[in-house]
């Protein structure tokens, strides 16, 4: 039972960042070059964890196959979830806004958005937040390279998606009503992952982390990279390996 809590108090902690980041992205004029630099950051980061703390991991635990074809699926999972909710409005859901082509639309300007805006933050938090749960199983204490990954990304990834949500016309409480519930969602998702997770073969739980990885990958790719870009393009490269470097030093020492 304590190490059921446990995985949820980091679900939580992880969680949380995405509320700091609504909150700084909604009350503050953040200047986009300052939300792009975070997001590349970001990116970095979750790239050296899911190279080093999942994929790595997945390998060590059941070798090449289960890795890469749990890796795969995870990818095509949600790039297919992707793809739906984008045909519904949440196509930019982690954009600032600060263009309008590339905006969130408002919930006058497409129905339903607002409801597939929350469902695409579930579907960018849940397979972060499962991880944290399936790190506990590897010897009952939790992955803080892990955690620190999630953590860090999450907040440029509620920083710039609480900006475009408001840009759109969307009020306070739905911003931070959407942010709260991912964080409880958050909770949940770490206390499943190790619940649940735990009670299969070490084969399936490598799977298990190789499809989470996918999915992280593929959000990276699909959603912060392009963010970051738009504004800070010359030198997101630079930013992006720093964050890199920073999550790879922290999960060697």
């Amino acid at each position: 039972m304590a190490e059921v809590v446990e995985a949820g108090l980091w679900g939580l902690v992880a969680g949380s960042a995405l509320l700091l980041g609504a909150a700084l992205g909604y009350g503050l004029r953040v200047p986009q070059k300052v939300i792009a630099t975070v997001m590349a950051f970001g990116a970095g980061v979750l790239i050296s964890a899911v190279s080093f703390e999942l994929v790595g991991e997945a390998y060590e635990q059941a070798g090449v196959a289960p890795a890469a074809i749990g890796t795969l699926i995870g990818a095509i999972a949600y790039t297919g979830g992707n793809v739906w909710l984008a045909r519904r409005g949440a196509r930019h859901r982690k954009r600032s806004g600060h263009e309008r082509a590339e905006a969130q639309p408002s919930e006058a300007e497409q129905g339903g958005s607002g409801t597939a805006l929350a469902l695409g933050a579930l579907l960018d938090g849940v397979p972060e937040s499962a991880v944290i749960g399936v790190s506990l199983l590897d010897g009952g204490a939790v992955s803080l390279v892990t955690v620190a990954a999630v953590f860090i990304s999450n907040v440029p990834e509620g920083l710039s998606s609480s900006a475009g949500m408001k840009k759109a016309g969307r009020g306070r409480g739905y911003v931070f009503g959407v942010w709260a519930a991912i964080a409880a969602a958050s909770t949940v998702s770490a206390v499943l992952g190790y619940t649940v997770v735990g009670s299969f073969s070490p084969a399936v739980i490598a799977a298990v982390t190789a499809v989470a990885a996918g999915a992280i990958l593929a959000m990276i790719a699909d959603t912060m990279i392009p963010e970051a870009f738009d504004d800070a393009h010359l030198a997101i490269g630079l930013i992006t390996v720093s964050g890199f470097l920073v999550s790879f030093a922290l999960s060697h020492t």
